[in-house]
């Protein structure tokens, strides 16, 4: 079973990356006005446990906001792209893994 979640895990991290390489609009740029660097360690890390939080591989990363204390990041889940809020650490440890989607306008 945890080898399934790796492998799912590590699709997942792959298609983010891939996702910021061809200009993917549905993340905004929040430096110099490039997308399509690596997720660094804190944005890997949420896009692994929100993977893991609602099981489903389709994750990508939307937005995310540096602070030493921690990295406050968005990520897109499923094809509605449904948005989560992470708190990722450089240590790659996550803590407040939140849904953002408001059940009322369903």
């Amino acid at each position: 079973m945890s080898n399934r979640i790796f492998k799912l895990s590590t699709i997942a991290l792959a298609t983010a990356a891939l996702a910021g390489c061809g200009g993917n609009p549905d993340r905004p740029s929040n430096d110099s006005g490039s997308s399509s660097a690596m997720p660094s360690k804190a944005e890997q890390a949420c896009l692994r446990d929100v993977t893991r939080t609602t099981n489903n591989p389709d994750v990508v990363l939307l937005d995310s906001s540096f602070s030493q204390a921690g990295t406050e990041v968005i990520v897109g889940v499923g094809s509605q792209r449904a948005r989560w809020r992470c708190i990722g650490y450089s240590d790659g440890s996550t803590g407040g893994i939140m849904s953002l989607f408001d059940e009322g306008k369903m």
